[in-house]
């Protein structure tokens, strides 16, 4: 039991605990952009757009929080475009899920927060993966 409980493990387990709470975030952020722009552009560019403003916002408070002084030396511009590029499979995932499920599935294209729950599921572990390894480090 001592060996599962090693420094490394307890800090990956506590990023992974933050980056979920901060997903939680993202994902109303998620819902909050589809649905104020659904009506305006369509629900399709509203769920491409609403991406970016959801990673943006998680990748704040990633930056100032999940990861704190971790990889935040230089240039914000910067992290935040690697965030977007290493994240780019997990973009992927994510909107391909939410794609797919709101024009395949009458009840996802009606209610869009369905969509987006599975793709926040889907891209979870691969965003948690590459922030970790290539943005904060």
């Amino acid at each position: 039991m001592r060996r599962l409980l090693t420094p490394a493990r307890r800090q990956l387990a506590h990023q992974f605990f933050r980056f979920g709470v901060v997903g939680a975030f993202g994902f109303l952020w998620d819902a909050g952009t589809v649905y104020s722009l659904k009506g305006v552009i369509g629900l399709t560019a509203a769920a491409l757009l609403a991406y970016f403003v959801a990673a943006t916002a998680n990748w704040l408070m990633n930056r100032f929080w999940t990861f704190r002084g971790v990889g935040s030396a230089g240039s914000m511009i910067r992290q935040w475009g690697t965030f977007l590029v290493a994240n780019s499979l997990g973009f992927t995932l994510n909107r391909g899920t939410v794609l797919i499920l709101i024009h395949v599935v009458p009840l996802c294209n009606a209610h869009p927060v369905l969509a987006l729950f599975g793709g926040t599921g889907a891209s979870m572990f691969s965003n948690f993966t590459m922030s970790r390894r290539l943005v904060f480090r």
